[in-house]
């Protein structure tokens, strides 16, 4: 299979798709008002696939309580993939309460990019794509075949991002809900020398300033 030649990428809308799920038929527009977590995995029934299915559904209700949801997709059956909720459930004790997109034809793999021939022709890699209510894709991050994710830093990226929209800030390295944020960088020399006036920021020098939100 050839690589797409018109990847997603941030700040784009994020591609359209209607497919089936082991939860039904899903649209993108049915998460219109809610940030979305769209996920692949290379196949079902896999060792390290079946890990960060396990450490999804752990972590299930603090996405929701981020106004967030999470979809799943592989190259594999709707049967297949049913197969493999039932038996995480059986063998681990996990009950995956979010859809997983059955992608037979590629349509979704295709369209976000998740196929990576150097990876393998038939089998999508670890791929995560962050949308907001909007429908924008605000983030992408790629992992390799043989490198689970970490849920925990979806999770942290996440509240970056959904930080960064509501007070105008940005967040710096290792950032974490509750450290100081970024303010934005003055942009014209009154802005500078405002900026050095206030005693209120943790100013480092007059680009780089932080402060606590309230």
């Amino acid at each position: 299979m050839d690589a797409p030649r018109n990847l997603p990428r941030i700040n784009e809308p994020a591609p359209d798709f209607n497919a089936v799920t082991t939860h039904g038929q899903k649209k993108l527009g049915d998460y219109k008002g809610r940030w979305l977590i769209l996920f692949s995995h290379p196949a079902d029934f896999t060792p390290v696939c079946t890990t960060e299915f396990i450490g999804f559904t752990q972590r299930f209700e603090e996405f929701q309580k981020r106004n967030t949801d999470i979809l799943g997709v592989s190259i594999d059956s709707i049967f297949s993939h049913l197969a493999w909720v039932q038996n995480i459930k059986e063998k681990m004790g996990v009950s995956v309460p979010f859809p997983i997109i059955a992608d037979l034809d590629m349509k979704v793999a295709s369209a976000y990019g998740m196929v990576h021939p150097g990876a393998s022709d038939t089998a999508t890699v670890r791929s995560v794509f962050v949308i907001d209510e909007k429908g924008m894709i605000r983030a992408l991050v790629y992992y390799p075949m043989n490198a689970g994710r970490n849920i925990d830093e979806i999770i942290r990226l996440l509240d970056a991002l959904q930080t960064a929209d509501k007070h105008g800030v940005a967040c710096p390295a290792n950032w974490r809900p509750g450290d100081n944020v970024v303010v934005p960088a003055p942009k014209t020399m009154a802005d500078v020398e405002k900026r050095l006036a206030d005693g209120s920021l943790d100013r480092k020098d007059w680009y780089l300033s932080m402060k606590k939100l309230s």
